[in-house]
């Protein structure tokens, strides 16, 4: 298990067991993402049955070793999360799919997010995974974010997604190369 600080912040990856533990946590502080308009795959409102399952649908993953789940606490307190989910096919061991990235409100604008990219790339080379891709809504503060860690951009699909009222979401696809050393590219 690895921990990383960043001031009174702390990422670590999070194993099967332990996610149970931390469902309720988890649970609430993703039913505020996404009902406060960050969707996450999810339609706003998002209910705690709904959020819960999610988490719990994770498990089999986590034990299989093909997603990685990070956490970032504050004070003891879940305050944002982060996954990877590791290529299982036999001619892409090399890249994996950032998702799930999110940070309480409350705790936006202390680095949290960069911290736990960082600390995400770092499983992912940990993993031999070198090629890091990703989707956003394209145009919101989140792909920005991503451009300015070095994410490229690939290309927007419109209308990739729908809110509860069909209106249709651009989404830009990223990806980033990463060095193989300890630093990123870009």
């Amino acid at each position: 298990m690895r921990f990383t600080r960043s001031e009174s912040t702390v990422i670590r990856s999070v194993s099967a067991l332990e996610l149970v533990a931390l469902l309720p946590e988890l649970t609430e502080l993703f039913r505020e993402t996404v009902n406060s308009g960050s969707p996450l795959g999810f339609l706003a409102p998002i209910t705690h049955a709904a959020a819960r399952d999610y988490w719990i649908s994770l498990i089999r993953e986590l034990e299989a070793g093909s997603r990685i789940l990070l956490v970032a606490s504050g004070d003891n307190i879940v305050v944002g999360s982060g996954q990877l989910e590791l290529s299982q096919r036999p001619n892409s061991p090399h890249r994996a799919e950032l998702q799930k990235l999110f940070v309480d409100r409350a705790s936006r604008g202390q680095g949290i997010g960069r911290s736990l990219v960082r600390a995400l790339h770092d499983a992912a080379r940990e993993n031999g995974r070198t090629l890091i891709r990703l989707s956003t809504r394209h145009g919101e503060p989140a792909e920005a974010f991503y451009k300015s860690l070095g994410y490229k951009e690939v290309g927007v699909i419109p209308g990739w997604t729908i809110d509860r009222t069909g209106e249709r979401y651009d989404h830009v696809e990223l990806y980033q190369e990463l060095a193989r050393d300890t630093g990123d590219q870009g």
